[in-house]
């Protein structure tokens, strides 16, 4: 880029940027989903659990967590030159949702990322984003050492409406992570075009 404008003479592209929040309960595996797929090294708010929170961090099946997010989770993926996709990772314990309202502002859609060791804790995310009618996807992260559970088995224990996508992912493979983000895409392509036609009609 010289002044501005690209060798070529032509000016700059002015992407058109979609933002997709990724939330879900504490320990879900938000940060390394964010991190896996981001080609920046993504932005973390981090910080290190302490004694005084352990009243209030329930670690229990999470007992190897050693930070938390405290803020958000950010990473960027181009997918073309005139369109770049934002994450945003939501921190997980009830003391931070005041953020989720900035956060959820213009977002396309969510993934709310479950763990079946504590799914209990995706049940606010899962609520959140039907009142607010924010298409979402649930991923199920499947943890080394977790058991598994038939789809319909976790979707019924969510209490899923029909239209909403689940999906089986890993957090830490790339691959997976993207199969989800594209998922999330077309739910919400998909949940657009429904919203115009009842209009319409």
């Amino acid at each position: 880029m010289i002044f501005g404008r690209s060798e070529r003479g032509k000016p700059p592209v002015e992407p058109v940027t979609l933002k997709i929040l990724v939330a879900g309960g504490f320990g879900a595996g938000k940060t390394t989903l964010v991190g896996a797929v981001s080609e920046i090294k993504p932005l973390r708010t981090e910080e290190l659990l302490t004694e005084a929170g352990r009243p209030v961090d329930d670690t229990s099946g999470v007992e190897g967590k050693h930070t938390t997010t405290v803020a958000m989770d950010f990473g960027r993926i181009t997918l073309r030159e005139d369109l770049v996709l934002y994450l945003f990772g939501t921190p997980g314990q009830d003391r931070f949702w005041f953020l989720w309202d900035e956060l959820a502002t213009g977002a396309l859609g969510a993934v709310v990322l479950a763990d079946t060791r504590r799914l209990e804790d995706s049940f606010a995310a899962v609520d959140y984003f039907e009142r607010r009618s924010i298409p979402f996807l649930v991923g199920v992260n499947c943890f080394d050492g977790a058991a598994r559970y038939p789809s319909q088995s976790v979707r019924a224990a969510l209490d899923l409406d029909a239209s909403v996508p689940l999906l089986l992912c890993d957090a830490r493979n790339r691959e997976s992570v993207k199969e989800v983000l594209i998922g999330v895409v077309q739910h919400a392509m998909a949940y657009a075009a429904d919203r115009r036609a009842t209009v319409t009609t």
